[in-house]
């Protein structure tokens, strides 16, 4: 597996400067979480040259902003926005071989699912979301890039929270370029069992988010590490796992002593 870490984690003021940070902490890749407003041909240009730079990969790309999660929006300019927004990265992600993510949605919800979580999508919702997923996939097809599926928890998404859930879409796409983002946070509230869901996920996943139950760092919460680990070496995973989390302290002292430990778990042997 390869260690990430998202570029909002990272101090440096240009993209080159975060990556040289992180090989020099001893991690492999980045996950560029750029802002739309900082989004320039010069940007992109960095991002293209910046494994050849600094010999950390970028596998992760996502454009920011607050219209970030607003692609099924009734608001029809506040829905097009987000879709060009998201059209954007996954053309940058067909370009350079990475992954982005989609969601039904993204933002807290009003009034807060307390005692209706597992909601599903009306036959419209569904049909509507399918299709804008299509879309994507299609403009990514024929290239390295994928366009994943995030489940988020139910305070953050009104649909599509559980892995299951996610799953049924991406069998209903059947999409080369498609597949599952597990993120061990959101997990953490809507999975039974963690490990178990990874495992159900099988060769869907992709790509994979680490956040610690309260969202802290791997270790610093009350997940179970070496359960979770092993999950994703028994389906065989070798991809990306991305910190993307709190670093609960100076990044400067608290990214630089993480390599080790997430290294140890992504390699431990299975107990006999």
């Amino acid at each position: 597996m390869k260690l990430c870490c998202s570029s909002p984690m990272v101090p440096g003021a240009t993209l080159t400067e975060q990556a040289d940070r992180l090989r020099e902490w001893g991690y492999d890749a980045i996950a560029v979480f750029q802002p739309l407003a900082l989004w320039t041909p010069a940007v992109r240009a960095e991002l293209g040259a910046l494994e050849a730079r600094t010999g950390i990969r970028p596998v992760e790309f996502v454009l920011t902003d607050d219209i970030y999660g607003a692609a099924m929006s009734p608001d029809a300019a506040r829905r097009e926005a987000c879709r060009d927004m998201y059209r954007e990265a996954v053309d940058v992600c067909a370009e350079l071989g990475m992954v982005t993510e989609i969601e039904y949605e993204y933002g807290p919800q009003d009034p807060m699912p307390l005692f209706d979580p597992y909601q599903q999508p009306t036959a419209d919702e569904r049909a509507r979301f399918l299709e804008f997923y299509r879309e994507l996939l299609g403009r990514a097809e024929g290239s390295a890039g994928s366009v994943l599926l995030e489940p988020l928890n139910r305070y953050e998404s009104c649909y599509l929270n559980s892995v299951d859930d996610n799953l049924r879409v991406l069998e209903e796409v059947a999409h080369p370029n498609a597949g599952l983002l597990p993120d061990t946070f959101h997990m953490s509230i809507e999975e039974r069992s963690i490990p178990d869901a990874l495992r159900r996920a099988g060769d869907q996943v992709r790509h994979v988010h680490l956040g610690d139950n309260n969202r802290l760092l791997p270790g610093d919460g009350a997940l179970d590490w070496p359960a979770i680990f092993q999950a994703l070496r028994d389906i065989g995973y070798d991809g990306a796992v991305n910190l993307e989390c709190s670093t609960s302290g100076d990044p400067a002292v608290t990214l630089p002593a993480t390599p080790a430990r997430s290294r140890a778990l992504a390699t431990r042997p299975p107990p006999p």
